[in-house]
């Protein structure tokens, strides 16, 4: 199947589930789960999981291939690109979707900085994300604190992009489930900004919490670690039934079906299916 476009699998959708990975079992779980789902799915690579691959180029690579091959939609997007040069090398390489994130300077320098990578976004035919303030837990943005609606018009009608994380409730990097969302300003987001909106943070949002976000108005779901959680769980399982286990075949695996199992449930929450 071609790769996917961000504005037509979000107009096919309630919402979109956009799945983090760092491992190409881990992408092949995201694109079989999203299969099982009969859903179409966002694969995204961050900053961070291309540093950890030494560039851009092998990730991105087999990420765009398995979205080819893929029987449902599937989008490749670029997440948390602090780098403005990043960005740039992802679109050389076929990347059409990506977050350009800022939010960690000023809110001039966030505004300009913004609007100048969304212009070569856009002038290459491509989908910008950008962020608006930080998510708690991600650097100066703390838990409690929550994006200002009548600011998230203004930085959007500024800078042109075509998507806006919001601060909500949501932490980065939460283990547990128990992130309490602002569903009454999700929805007055939803209702004044004129660009889909982002949850990030989603791995510590119960399922429930999910539903409700996207009911009120939430578009674009990402969820990261709780893959991560998963895949270890059934990795370390499969280790401790067989210690003697040396081939990581026989444990990746496990591994990678968990978190496929995982994705198409998910994908049933975030789309409305289990609903």
């Amino acid at each position: 199947m071609p790769l996917a476009d961000m504005p037509e699998l979000l107009a096919a959708h309630r919402a979109v589930g956009a799945f983090n990975f760092i491992t190409l079992e881990v992408a092949e779980a995201i694109v079989a789960g999203a299969e099982a789902a009969g859903s179409g799915v966002i694969l995204q690579l961050s900053q961070n999981a291309i540093a950890f691959h030494g560039g851009v180029g092998p990730a991105a690579s087999a990420a765009l291939r398995l979205a080819e091959n893929a029987r449902v939609p599937v989008v490749v997007h670029l997440d948390h690109a602090t780098d403005e040069p990043l960005v740039d090398e992802a679109l050389a390489v076929g990347i059409r979707s990506v977050m350009f994130d800022a939010a960690h300077l000023t809110d001039a320098e966030n505004l300009e900085r913004t609007a100048a990578v969304a212009a070569r976004v856009h002038a290459a035919g491509a989908w910008i994300e950008a962020e608006l303030g930080e998510i708690g837990g991600k650097g100066a943005h703390a838990p409690g604190v929550r994006t200002d609606v009548a600011e998230a018009v203004r930085f959007v009608e500024a800078t042109g992009v075509d998507a806006l994380a919001v601060a909500v409730g949501s932490e980065h990097a939460m283990r547990e489930r128990s992130a309490r969302l602002d569903e009454a300003l999700i929805a007055e987001l939803a209702a004044a900004v004129p660009v889909p909106l982002v949850l990030h943070g989603s791995s510590g949002v119960a399922d429930a919490g999910i539903d409700g976000a996207v009911r009120a108005g939430m578009r674009k779901i990402n969820i990261g670690t709780h893959l991560n959680t998963v895949l270890t769980a059934a990795v370390r399982d499969e280790l401790d039934r067989d210690p003697d286990a040396i081939d990581p075949r026989r444990w990746l695996a496990p591994g990678r079906a968990a978190v496929a199992a995982e994705v198409q449930r998910l994908l049933g929450v975030v789309t409305g299916r289990d609903a």
